[in-house]
């Protein structure tokens, strides 16, 4: 497929840009479009698709590095609770009954949201994995999905976790290559010790990521210090499972000597704004201390059940304003450095050529409408994406090289709804069938 992106805004300037297969060939600046027209080397005609880019301005695909997609179907339910109460009563009895369908749908509607704002890759972590990897094949994103493990520290459950990730590791081959497996090993309070260590040489083995909940709330502090004689940085420590290929979920309760150990062990950190604070799990996520001692950094939504969207606009603002709010620092967490977070970051975690418009990287890119208010005037285009504007100033989504979103509009996004709708609401009166 062959895409020309003419007169679009790019750092400031304007550009055309070449789309060839699923890479980026070209990125022509004005004055050197106005030359390659005059030889008539690009015309409209040698591209299947060409898109106005005027008044429009060009990011790289957004990266929301911590999901639970198919978790959309419980969007709205059980709010307002903590989150051992909020996962004990509303959300595992009810995952409790999911089928593959069920999982294959409220994914489907995770892609549609994730597309309508302007996320082209995520890092899910759920159950069946090949639900939510046949609803991203079909819908065209790029996405790392760990097939979640528990075992309650029961060593039959430990066995049939074993089995369940070895049957799916290889599924990936059935679909293309924007879909990639990793593992995820729940937390500290669902998953022994033993499992964890498993996982860990089972990832370095296949040359696969881990994705795991760590050091998320007091609570789970309180249950390590009690079960374990220490904290859950400290554990994994002394567990050996602390490995470059492991990706942390939220990490709000570290101290300084906790940070370095990370560092040193080349563990990878996602910061999830809106969840711990809706979930009232802590405020004091120490990017800056994290960043300095050398942690990669990303930005993820959660669940829509903990997050209520997967807006990662929405995302890059929270994270933002909430450093900057605990601290008394406005100067801390500048917007720039939130769009590299959602962006560059999470790709590098994810050892994926995107996150970035530059020649030979993936086509994977977001078109900004600058006809709204929130970027007028526009001293600062990163500014009034972070700090203004929301995932309904994405005009166009282009993923490998494909459209997925243009003028706003996705294809079947109706029927997608009111299926996942449906979904959600018959899975809740369903009575409990086996666990998934």
């Amino acid at each position: 497929m062959s895409i020309l992106i003419k007169s679009a805004e790019l750092n400031g300037q304007t550009v055309d840009i070449i789309i060839k297969g699923n890479k980026i060939k070209r990125i022509i600046t004005a004055d050197k479009a106005i030359i390659e027209n005059s030889n008539s080397r690009n015309t409209d005609d040698n591209f299947k698709f060409v898109i106005d880019g005027r008044h429009k301005a060009v990011i790289p695909g957004l990266v929301n590095m911590h999901t639970h997609a198919a978790m959309s179907l419980f969007r709205g339910f059980g709010d307002d609770m903590p989150l051992m109460a909020w996962l004990e009563q509303k959300i595992w009895p009810n995952e409790a009954k999911l089928t593959y369908d069920d999982i294959y749908n409220g994914a489907k509607l995770a892609c549609l949201e994730m597309i309508r704002s302007g996320t082209t890759t995520f890092f899910d972590m759920y159950y069946q994995a090949d639900a939510t990897a046949q609803a991203v094949e079909e819908m065209g994103l790029r996405a790392v999905l760990a097939e979640a493990c528990f075992d309650h520290f029961n060593p039959k459950l430990m066995e049939k976790s074993k089995r369940n990730i070895k049957k799916h590791v290889n599924y990936p081959l059935l679909f293309s290559e924007r879909i990639q497996y990793a593992l995820g090993p729940h937390a500290i309070y669902t998953v022994s010790g033993d499992l964890l260590r498993w996982t860990t040489d089972f990832a370095k083995d296949n040359g696969l990521l881990i994705h795991f909940h760590l050091a998320e709330t007091e609570t789970e502090e309180e249950f390590c210090r009690k079960r374990f004689g220490t904290t859950p940085v400290r554990y994994l420590y002394q567990l050996g499972v602390l490995t470059p290929q492991l990706v942390s979920a939220h990490v709000l309760y570290v101290d300084e000597d906790e940070i370095r150990i990370l560092a040193d062990n080349g563990v990878k950190v996602v910061h999830n704004p809106a969840s711990n604070m809706k979930l009232g799990s802590g405020s004091q996520f120490m990017y800056k201390e994290m960043r300095e001692a050398g942690i990669p950094v990303a930005i993820g939504t959660d669940g829509c059940s903990s997050s209520n969207n997967l807006d990662m606009i929405e995302a890059m603002k929270l994270a933002s304003l909430l450093g900057k709010s605990w601290r008394k620092n406005p100067e801390v967490l500048p917007s720039a450095e939130m769009f590299i977070s959602a962006t560059q970051a999470g790709a590098d975690m994810l050892g994926i050529k995107t996150g970035r418009i530059v020649e030979g990287c993936l086509a994977d890119m977001c078109l900004i409408d600058l006809n709204l208010p929130a970027f007028t005037p526009n001293f600062n285009f990163f500014s009034n994406l972070v700090y203004a504007a929301n995932g309904s100033c994405v005009d166009t989504v282009i993923c490998d090289g494909r459209i997925l979103m243009r003028d706003k509009k996705v294809s079947s996004e109706d029927e997608i709804m009111e299926k996942a709708a449906k979904t959600a609401y018959n899975l809740i009166k369903r009575e409990k069938n086996s666990p998934v």
